[in-house]
């Protein structure tokens, strides 16, 4: 069983290759792959545009983290004083703390030593309590897919295979939250309906090929 999570996507694949050798240099085994299954994309497309991953197995997680983290604290020094979060307000600064799976790790060393810088209260304390809020936030499920659940059922019934196809989305999708945990994107509402026109439309489409093999 396939036991590798994703760590980090990237939109170009040179991205992507530099974090894998910098990993791979460090005792990390990491591999590349392109994002294309589905079992990540939501329908309202939250990884459309990166289309590069570097996966880990799970208990290299927090060690590949730190490696990033201290790569980029070691080009900090290398930021210019006219860098354009020099122009952010404190409220901005800690918002890219506690939302830095949106930024990237220069980012988030950067807003933190500005804030340092302007007498704020930053120890790894207050860093870890904006990430415990950020995974709560994150592993709220997907708003409700009302309309997603009503054409799917009604595709299951007049077709089957794109009721098929919806059912199986709504009921096994899943997201990846920023520290490796794989939880499920929807709501347990909509993943039972998701199993109802996953199966319905089985049964639909199972019934049409026996009638067109019999009578077509």
């Amino acid at each position: 069983m396939d036991t590798y999570i994703v760590l980090k996507r990237f939109s170009s694949l040179e991205e992507a290759q530099e974090c894998h050798k910098l990993l791979s240099e460090k005792g990390v085994t990491t591999r590349l792959a392109d994002n294309v299954p589905p079992v990540d994309i939501t329908f309202s497309g939250n990884t459309v545009g990166y289309q590069y991953e570097v996966q880990i197995d799970p208990a290299n997680f927090a060690n590949a983290e730190s490696i990033l983290e201290e790569q980029e604290m070691q080009s900090l020094p290398l930021v210019e004083d006219d860098h354009y979060l020099y122009q952010f307000s404190d409220e901005e600064l800690l918002e890219i703390l506690q939302k830095s799976d949106e930024w990237n790790k220069l980012d988030y060393a950067l807003a933190r030593e500005i804030l340092l810088k302007r007498g704020k209260d930053i120890d790894q304390e207050k860093l870890d309590l904006l990430k415990k809020e950020r995974l709560m936030q994150l592993r709220e499920p997907e708003p409700q897919q009302k309309y997603w659940i009503i054409f799917g059922y009604i595709s299951a019934l007049l077709g089957g295979l794109l009721g098929i196809a919806i059912g199986y989305m709504l009921f096994s999708s899943k997201k990846s939250l920023p520290n490796g945990e794989r939880i499920f994107s929807y709501s347990d509402h909509d993943r039972k309906h998701g199993t109802n026109i996953f199966y319905i439309g089985l049964f639909v489409f199972t019934i049409s090929v026996l009638i067109n093999m019999l009578w077509g």
